[in-house]
């Protein structure tokens, strides 16, 4: 088994096949993201149209938004290997070696959590991204010599939903950057009706609204929803979705109108409750609601913060009133008066 083979673990679950199954094949079938869409759509041509890779690509954003489905769509629009790979599975030189000079002409080499490459191999891609060439050191001490290596014509593209950890140097060196946002309400409801005919599942229109407003603006989400209301639905109500039936499963999840999960609330509950509203230290958030400071950071936080339920000041966090009102809770009147929150 070669290097390359050993990082790319083969195995897949069903419920992986599943997902993979979901996910769009083509640039015409990737719903929203419509700027993106369309600059990726000339490159794509530009570069089929002078037969070279395309420029190297730079995906941002938060989890689930599309960008592995982008990175593969690439693959498939220009008829090239696609080859992945994830920014901590790469540990040595060694590693990224295999990979590169295993690369076919033109191949799409995708690194997933790429902010997570180890510094020392960063210096490893400038070469090979821009000059194609991948030194490498033979031997030790007085005796080693470098040996450059000749690369086929490739496009590198990285996935990053912590684009800030990124050194300067790397970012500069893809040609095509970009940010996916969050979809918006009737695009996760295209998403799910897609989703829905390729698993055969009876779904309503009102059901699959139902869904996408609860899905945090993110596509997994709503796929992950459809699949668990699908459950309940052929348990409970005889496989058909609508409206009543996606409430009745959601509130079982214990998934609420805004999409908020339990933890969700524990930690508005926290910030409300136990410290009257904040200013509140990460670490002590953490602490209070038994979870870690990055996993309320990166997983929790931003959606609370999209909907202007939480604030981060140089203090700490801080609830709003629109977190008060979503949890039913009074805010707290200091010494007569309005609170300062508001």
């Amino acid at each position: 088994m070669t290097a390359a083979e050993r990082i790319q673990t083969p195995y897949l679950t069903v419920e992986d096949e599943l997902d993979r199954s979901l996910r769009p094949r083509r640039l015409d079938e990737f719903v929203g993201q419509e700027t993106l869409r369309e600059q990726l759509a000339v490159a794509l041509e530009a570069a089929g149209a002078r037969g070279e890779a395309l420029d190297h690509v730079l995906l941002a954003g938060p989890p689930g938004l599309g960008k592995t489905s982008l990175a593969q769509i690439l693959a498939a629009e220009l008829e090239v290997p696609f080859v992945q790979t994830a920014g901590p599975a790469l540990e040595r030189k060694g590693d990224v070696a295999a990979f590169l000079t295993a690369l076919e002409p033109r191949s799409v080499f995708f690194v997933d959590e790429i902010h997570r490459l180890p510094r020392a191999l960063e210096e490893t891609f400038y070469p090979a991204m821009e000059d194609r060439r991948l030194p490498i050191t033979v031997g030790q001490g007085a005796g080693a010599r470098v040996v450059t290596l000749e690369l086929p014509p490739f496009t590198l593209v990285g996935a990053t939903t912590r684009a800030g950890l990124l050194t300067t140097p790397l970012r500069d060196r893809f040609g095509i950057q970009a940010r996916l946002e969050p979809y918006r309400t009737d695009e996760l409801a295209s998403i799910v009706r897609r989703s829905a005919e390729i698993l055969g599942i009876d779904l309503r229109e009102s059901g699959a609204r139902a869904i996408a407003q609860r899905s945090r603006g993110t596509p997994r989400v709503a796929n992950r929803l459809l699949k668990r209301v699908r459950d309940y639905a052929e348990v409970r109500l005889r496989g058909l979705i609508d409206d009543e039936a996606a409430d009745q499963a959601l509130s079982l999840l214990e998934v609420d109108a805004l999409g908020l999960d339990r933890l969700d609330r524990e930690i508005l509950r926290s910030v409300c409750v136990k410290f009257e509203g904040g200013p509140v230290g990460l670490s002590t958030l953490a602490v209070a609601i038994g979870e870690e400071q990055d996993t309320i950071e990166d997983v929790y936080e931003p959606y609370l913060l999209q909907l202007g339920l939480l604030k981060r000041t140089p203090r700490g966090r801080v609830a709003t009133a629109a977190a008060f009102a979503h949890l039913g809770i009074d805010a707290p009147d200091l010494n007569g008066a309005a609170s300062p929150l508001f």
